[in-house]
């Protein structure tokens, strides 16, 4: 069920492919450059600091469904290419998920992607453009969806690399997400071994977003962490929940869908309190072992999976 080291090794090709060094592509430099402004081409932000669709508060309005991706990077999830056409995909793909609720489309952008080379720094990640974030956030409000930045922090304190997207953070219809087992220690390599988190570090980074809500006034904002084994996060108890902020542990993990839930069964019972439930569906890999699960299959686990999203 767990990705093999050959599988990780793969996509971290992939990652360097679609990520770079290069002042165009990503950054990696320890210095903290100033953030441009937006191009004006980006839509304004929803009227009233509200959400995309209205309002203020995701749940249980909302259902949750969103595509992952990287420019230039199709392994990496739906999100590489030809975004007006995937976002009216994703629109439809919505659709069928709502059960009774309001279809809230989410584009997940990997902003900061794991490199299985050390960078000028040797923190073993690169970082998307802001040129580059900028034209995906235009796209998800022109089509009036939410834009998570996924963070892989490599050997990056994953607080760091939160801080670094404020200016981002700081839209009412920007989310996060965190891929813990990119999170790796000091001497380790991202590929060779599986990173991890802990519920303490979870809580700082919620604690951080909860600030920017009440500090600039937003709407609630996403917060998704996926995990695909219980090793990737300890102590998940020591997570709190923060005003403003909905947490969502997303459930990974490839293969069939028999091996799917199991994981699922696994890693639901040990949320702590007040996060929500978030089941990931990868097109090329599960695929690979079975046929992909449906949205009536998915919808059908329990607890329900407020947000479901594709790589």
């Amino acid at each position: 069920m767990r990705r093999s080291g050959v599988v990780l090794a793969s996509l971290l090709l992939v990652m360097a492919a679609g990520c770079s060094d290069s002042k165009s592509d990503a950054e990696s430099g320890p210095v903290l450059k100033p953030v441009p402004k937006a191009s004006s081409s980006v839509p304004a932000p929803p009227a009233d600091g509200e959400l995309p669709r209205g309002g203020r508060v995701i749940f249980p309005k909302y259902q949750l469904v969103g595509y992952v991706g990287l420019p230039g990077s199709p392994a990496l999830g739906p999100l590489d290419k030809d975004l007006d056409a995937k976002a009216d995909k994703l629109e439809k793909l919505a659709k069928s998920y709502a059960v009774g609720r309001t279809p809230l489309p989410v584009l997940e952008l990997i902003v900061v992607v794991a490199s299985g080379g050390p960078g000028k720094d040797r923190k073993y990640r690169n970082r998307l453009s802001d040129e580059k974030i900028a034209n995906y956030l235009k796209v998800a409000r022109e089509h009036k969806m939410l834009l998570l930045l996924d963070i892989q922090p490599g050997r990056a304190k994953i607080l760091d690399e939160v801080k670094r997207q404020e200016r981002w953070l700081k839209e009412p219809d920007v989310g996060l997400a965190f891929d813990p087992e990119w999170a790796v220690g000091p001497g380790q390599v991202p590929g060779r071994v599986f990173g991890h988190t802990s519920g303490a570090e979870l809580d700082s980074i919620a604690k951080y977003l909860s600030g920017l809500v009440e500090q600039n006034d937003l709407p609630e904002k996403v917060f998704v962490f996926h995990q695909l084994s219980a090793r990737i996060v300890s102590n998940e108890k020591a997570l709190k929940q923060h005003p403003g902020v909905v947490t969502i542990k997303s459930v990974d993990g490839i293969g069939n869908r028999k091996d799917k839930e199991s994981t699922w069964r696994k890693l639901t019972p040990k949320m702590a309190a007040g996060v929500h439930a978030g089941f990931k569906l990868f097109y090329q890999e599960d695929t690979r072992h079975g046929p992909l699960m449906t949205p009536a299959q998915v919808m059908a686990l329990k607890p329900r999976p407020e947000f479901v999203v594709y790589e």
